[in-house]
């Protein structure tokens, strides 16, 4: 009986206490997003451009004045050939710009941008519109989300973590 009674207090005295970290998370979250109008416009600039060989200028080409609400405007000119007879070679481009606007901004009403500025590189965006989006996390974890019109999102997570080490 001696002997076990040792062995019994010597396993006893053997066996280390155990431990053990334990983390609980959770982690919940919505988001909600409603796209914003935007418009980008780049006016084309008027250009002219002369060449040749063999021609005389007498009256140079021009380009007008630039005033709001038009383009700049453009008069020809007027070449002779140098010698007559010899080949000659003439080249004149004009590329009129946009017009100059009186107003030069771009408003956005309710999401919508309801006037554009008509120029030659024009690029807008429309905006959301809410609608009926919404979203809501309950503290059990519940989540409910409603989609809403053009231009929104909706997205909600919810994470739960258990670490033992």
């Amino acid at each position: 009986m001696r002997r076990f009674l040792f062995v019994s207090c010597l396993t006893f005295f053997a066996i280390s206490p155990v431990s053990a970290d334990i983390t609980h998370k959770i982690q919940s979250s919505i988001s909600l997003t409603v796209d914003g109008a935007a418009s980008q416009a780049i006016r084309q600039p008027s250009s002219m451009a002369v060449s040749g060989s063999n021609i005389t200028l007498g009256t140079a080409p021009s380009l007008g004045n630039l005033t709001p609400g038009t383009a700049i405007g453009y008069t020809p000119g007027d070449y002779s050939i140098t010698t007559a007879g010899d080949a000659f070679s003439y080249s004149e481009s004009y590329q009129g710009g946009d017009n100059t606007p009186a107003v030069l901004s771009t408003t956005v009403t309710a999401g919508v941008v309801p006037a554009l500025p008509i120029f030659a590189n024009t690029t807008t965006t429309s905006g959301g519109v809410a609608g009926s989006l919404a979203g809501t996390l309950a503290t059990d974890g519940a989540m409910a989300i409603t989609a809403g019109s053009a231009g929104s999102a909706a997205v909600a997570q919810l994470v739960l973590e258990l670490s033992i080490k």
